[in-house]
């Protein structure tokens, strides 16, 4: 099987596609651009035709080039290094970070729509930008904006089985099970089972992606609110945007807390698909099975320590230094924490990042928001200080490619300061957002696109060592059994 195995690589392919004048056109819809056209299907209609005549093209003309090799390495780390996934939202550059069809986090603060003039985007532009390519105006959003509340209604049986797990179950576990409940109502299930053809997947798919979007944030609160807040659920309001209704949903009515949490959904959406959730949403989507049960596969993935939770485990470790050391820590004692963490054996949750090699954007603009919002908190101060602590202590060590902070190393902290505390639930919040960027994704199943099934075969590799050494010195004999 053939991976594309370098950025350069695949540059060459899109400058050799360009220049090709029958795929200009094809292409369009990819640019960032400007409509008038205020509903979202509507303009899908027009531009998945488009789209699957350019896969078609691309298939034709450059189906067999290759594109770079695989390693041994690169088959045991993780397939780390291997690009194998069609994911045209959202692009993770190493050195620029994060690009939503093609725009930084920076460029979309400021083009993307806001609640008010200079405020925060909006997710529901995020979600507009990554299915059309298209940058929406305001009264593209807003029309999107009502569409989903008019779609977050919420079926008793969902509750009830959230009410069938104990209170104590990790709301990530409960957050799944409503997931898993809401499949009940799957169009696409519906229109499979009295036949469709396949051009017209996408059509039941985009109605199930669209009406879980607009459900996550419901179902969320549910757990939230009966594991918290006594059960005392609180109603949406139909004047407020997504992100903001989240908020209130949540039980956070603040103005500022409204315009975090719309901070939040947008920059959390996507992360291209090579990372556990959207990598597992879209495999298992490639069985055709509906969104649902795509999104609450990606779920279970987000749901590890290596992954999603790892946002919890930040403030987690943040409080343990208070608890510790006090909120007027020392940079001496901060140093000292940090290496008594590392010497335990342990990591400093929140830095780090598998392919970037510098701050992540996602941080910065937290960063940004914070000065902002809350200089004053003692917490924040407390992130400051780590940003100029822990990159030295590990490039000390010699072991780390990136000891720069990532997203998680500040969002639970604005989180805090507005009273969302509880950061078992943290992985929830990004669990909603994810959505954006795995639900726009139903692109894929109009692409005709076949199951995924990678060769894997660790004998394979054995054989191919001892071809070209002549012999394989690897471990237990029982590897080698015939």
């Amino acid at each position: 099987m053939v991976f594309f195995r370098s950025v350069t690589a695949l540059s060459k392919l899109r400058s050799r596609l360009g220049q090709q004048s029958n795929l200009r056109d094809s292409v369009r819809w990819l640019q960032t651009q400007t409509s008038t056209d205020l509903d979202l299907r509507s303009q899908l209609k027009e531009l998945i035709p488009e789209q699957q005549e350019r896969l078609k093209k691309i298939k034709a003309e450059y189906g067999k080039v290759q594109l770079g090799n695989i390693t041994v390495d690169m088959v045991l780390g993780g397939m780390r290094g291997m690009t194998g996934l069609l994911w045209e939202t959202s692009l993770l550059d190493p050195d620029e970070g994060i690009r939503f069809r093609g725009l930084s986090i920076p460029e979309c603060q400021k083009v993307l729509p806001g609640a008010k003039p200079g405020g925060e985007p909006l997710p529901e532009g995020l979600l507009w930008l990554l299915l059309t390519g298209k940058v929406p105006s305001k009264e593209q959003v807003d029309a999107l904006s009502e569409e989903l509340r008019s779609r977050a209604v919420v079926p008793d049986y969902v509750y009830k089985a959230i009410d069938a797990l104990p209170i104590t179950a990790h709301p990530m576990t409960q957050f799944t099970t409503g997931v898993m409940a809401l499949q009940v109502q799957s169009e696409f299930q519906k229109a499979y089972d009295k036949g469709i053809h396949k051009s017209k997947y996408w059509e039941p798919t985009f109605e199930d992606s669209l009406s879980l979007i607009a459900q996550l944030p419901v179902v969320a609160s549910y757990v939230y609110r009966r594991i918290f807040k006594d059960g005392k659920v609180i109603p949406v309001d139909d004047s407020l945007d997504y992100g903001a209704n989240f908020s209130h949903l949540l039980g956070f009515d603040n103005p500022e807390m409204h315009e975090l949490m719309r901070l939040y959904v947008t920059i959390h959406s996507d992360h291209e698909g090579g990372n556990v959730s959207a990598h597992t949403g879209h495999l298992v989507a490639s069985a055709l099975s509906d969104p649902y049960l795509s999104f609450a596969a990606a779920l279970n993935g987000l749901a590890g320590p290596l992954h999603g939770l790892a946002n919890q485990e930040v403030l987690l470790w943040i409080k343990s230094v208070v608890d510790e050391v006090g909120e007027n820590v020392t940079t001496e004692q901060l140093k000292d924490y940090v290496w008594k963490t590392l010497n335990s054996g342990k990591v400093v949750p929140g830095f780090g990042h598998g392919v970037l090699r510098k701050t992540d954007p996602r941080y910065s603009c937290q960063r940004e928001f914070a000065l902002k919002h809350l200089p004053e908190d003692p917490l924040f101060q407390l992130v400051s200080k780590l940003y100029e602590v822990v990159p030295p202590i590990l490039l000390e060590l010699g072991k780390v490619k990136n000891p720069w902070p990532n997203v998680d190393a500040h969002s639970g902290v604005l989180l805090n300061h507005f009273g969302l505390t509880e950061a078992r639930f943290f992985t929830v919040l990004f669990g909603v957002s994810r959505s954006i960027g795995i639900g726009s994704q139903v692109l894929s199943l109009s692409l005709s696109l076949p199951v995924h099934q990678p060769f894997s075969n660790l004998m394979l590799i054995v054989n191919f060592v001892v071809s070209l050494f002549g012999s394989a010195d690897m471990g237990p004999g029982s590897w080698f059994a015939s």
